[in-house]
């Protein structure tokens, strides 16, 4: 439980990065950014029920980063007024958080 938190924290923090950082992508303050992790988790564990851990954006590739770019791009509609994204803004926050996940890794991305 405590790990899990962490991790919604630290995905949190990376969306805050995001949004500062990329045109088209905003999150919504922290409060934002923690309801946006939370919506973006719930939609990575729904998209690995349907597709398979292959298709998720824990997994490595082409997919899986349009995935990862679907599924932030969906957030802003689960959660709405947490975070916005325009379809090219959501495909540079996958890309990214792909990057961070590289360094830092974490089960919610």
């Amino acid at each position: 439980m405590l790990l899990t938190l962490i991790n919604i924290v630290v995905s949190a923090v990376v969306l805050i990065i995001a949004g500062m950082l990329l045109p088209g992508f905003s999150v919504a303050g922290l409060t934002g950014a923690l309801k946006a992790a939370i919506a973006i988790a719930v939609l990575i564990f729904l998209v690995e029920r349907v597709l398979g851990k292959k298709m998720s954006p824990q997994g490595r590739g082409l997919v899986a980063f349009l995935v990862g770019a679907a599924v932030i791009y969906l957030a802003q509609f689960v959660m709405p007024g947490s975070v916005h994204a325009t379809v090219f803004g959501a495909l540079l926050a996958s890309l990214f958080i792909g990057i961070i996940d590289g360094f830092l890794p974490t089960n919610i991305r």
